[in-house]
């Protein structure tokens, strides 16, 4: 089983993959120096996989490696993902 986290910038999401097929994504808008995400969806067929949490921390990384940008976490899956992380809460805006 292999689980692959990208990001798909002409349509505004963070994608995870597993084996292949899509499970989840984070849906995204830039801003000047900022990203904020608006809505993060795992497909039902995989819930309770820990999807999202693979999804959102694997976005969270990509920003964070990106550099410059701040996180405007909008969606509350992304925005309760960081409040159990704490060491994720320095990229909140």
């Amino acid at each position: 089983m292999s689980r692959e986290i990208s990001d798909n910038a002409q349509q505004g999401r963070f994608e995870l993959h597993e084996d292949g097929i899509l499970a989840g994504f984070a849906e995204y808008e830039r801003k000047p120096g900022q990203i904020v995400f608006t809505h993060t969806e795992v497909d039902s067929a995989y819930e309770g996989q820990g999807i999202g949490s693979a999804l959102a921390r694997g976005a969270l990384d990509h920003v964070r490696a990106e550099g410059g940008l701040s996180v405007v976490p909008n969606c509350p899956f992304i925005k309760g993902w960081i409040s159990k992380h704490p060491d994720y809460q320095d990229l909140v805006a």
